[in-house]
């Protein structure tokens, strides 16, 4: 079996089910374009540091701290509501530390509910159906929270 090398747009090979739908192809690639010049959100030798502590985690000598909103609104989220979450999450991780004595491997989430799959393009509310997705700044879908 042979696998293919991962490139930032291998994806386009694989099954996808769960994706918004972009009438506006020349806007989607100038999106795109756009967003492969900025950084990465997570480096690769996080995510390897990442691998090691969940291989801790697996062996029973460290224990996983997950948090975060699963909805929060726009309006909700900012850098009061951020900085909120990481002292609520960083004081559980002492506590947990002290009191397991096991280091702590945290994994914190914030505001993924603006780009998660839906598992349609319309939502109902109230009677009033949606697009489950609406178009953001330069034309990327962002979810649309009802």
């Amino acid at each position: 079996m042979t696998t293919k090398k991962w490139s930032p747009d291998s994806w386009r090979s694989k099954p996808i089910s769960q994706v918004p739908a972009y009438p506006d192809a020349a806007a989607l690639k100038e999106t795109e374009a756009r967003l492969a010049t900025y950084p990465p959100l997570v480096f690769a030798g996080e995510a390897r540091k990442l691998k090691k502590q969940l291989a801790s985690v697996a062996a029973g000598d460290a224990f996983l701290l997950q948090g975060g909103d699963c909805a929060e609104s726009f309006a909700e989220h900012g850098a009061d509501n951020i900085r909120d979450f990481f002292r609520v999450f960083l004081q559980m991780s002492v506590v947990l530390t002290f009191a397991g004595a096991q280091p702590v491997v945290k994994i914190g989430r914030i505001a993924g509910q603006f780009a998660k799959p839906r598992s349609s393009n319309l939502e109902k509310k109230d009677g009033v159906e949606l697009p489950a997705h609406v178009q953001g700044p330069g034309g990327v879908a962002v979810r649309h929270l009802l």
